[in-house]
């Protein structure tokens, strides 16, 4: 794995924390026990992002079921795997083992039926997933699916020891292990000596939130404690954000570009209209998801 040194970006105007969010426990696939982060109520505040799950546990009760086969249409998912061992197995005939620190890039599209299901049977598994939006014009293209482990993923160093895992999009020049077209992700893992600070640039307009899973995070004069996921402003004079750690940290920066296009979800689905889904409810229950792509 290569690491390049860098210097800060230079971000004149940072960003501000509009709002804090706690989210909610929840369970998902066979018994999985996570929090839902970023639900229904901010897709639209948080577009292209619709769902972000984040679930650790040395408790293989709460994990062990997994997620069975189950369908999706209509966008695309990312899961980083902190620690740990998942199987991802679908109907188009992908096969890929996630382990600690890996990626999966999975693209739904018009439809797919996948599973994901530990390859562990006690220790700590912890990590992330998103969905992102995709535009209506790719909502129905082919299938796609790619893992990336650990030791693909670029990684930056900041002279004040800050080091950031690039895994979607592009930070301080060096490109991630990702990048997509239409909404243009940024997804970075940054860990933060205690008292260092990191600026990262954002692009104008694109959405933009943060999420603390070690220690404590401030922006301005406002701190991230722990497990809560803060929501950055869109003010029209910031060219990106500044963190500053109070204590010996590490969070998930996520940025996107909006499609702003509606959204009808019901469950795994996610399309335009209702229409739409009402399609692929069809679909999947006549079958047709079970062709390969």
């Amino acid at each position: 794995m290569n690491t390049d040194t860098v210097k800060n970006d230079e971000v004149t105007r940072s960003r501000v924390i509009e709002q804090l969010v706690e989210g909610h426990a929840t369970s998902d696939g066979a018994g999985v026990k996570l929090t839902r982060m970023l639900g229904q109520a901010l897709q639209q505040r948080l577009d292209p992002f619709l769902m972000l799950d984040a679930f650790g546990s040395d408790k293989p009760n709460d994990y062990i079921a997994g997620f069975p086969n189950h369908p999706h249409r209509g966008f695309e998912t990312l899961t980083y795997l902190i620690t740990g061992r998942m199987r991802h197995s679908d109907n188009a005939g992908h096969q890929g083992l996630l382990e600690t620190g890996g990626i999966q890039w999975m693209t739904a599209g018009r439809g797919i039926i996948h599973s994901e299901m530990p390859e562990q049977k006690d220790g700590m598994l912890e990590g992330f997933q998103l969905w992102i939006n995709l535009p209506a014009t790719e909502k129905m293209q082919p299938a796609g699916y790619q893992d990336v482990q650990s030791e693909q993923i670029p990684e930056l160093l900041t002279a004040n020891g800050v080091k950031v895992r690039v895994i979607v999009g592009s930070s301080h020049g060096v490109s991630g292990a990702i990048q997509r077209p239409d909404t243009e992700p940024l997804f970075l893992d940054v860990q933060l000596p205690a008292g260092a600070s990191f600026s990262q640039s954002l692009a104008a307009g694109h959405n933009a939130f943060f999420y603390v899973y070690r220690g404590e995070v401030a922006v301005a004069d406002r701190s991230v404690a722990e497990q809560r996921m803060a929501v950055l402003s869109n003010g029209a004079a910031a060219d990106g954000v500044i963190l500053q750690a109070k204590q010996g940290s590490r969070l998930i920066l996520v940025a996107g570009k909006p499609l702003r296009e509606p959204i009808a979800q019901h469950g795994p689905f996610v399309m335009n209209t209702h229409e739409q889904i009402e399609q692929a409810i069809d679909d999947y229950q006549a079958g047709r998801f079970n062709v390969a792509a």
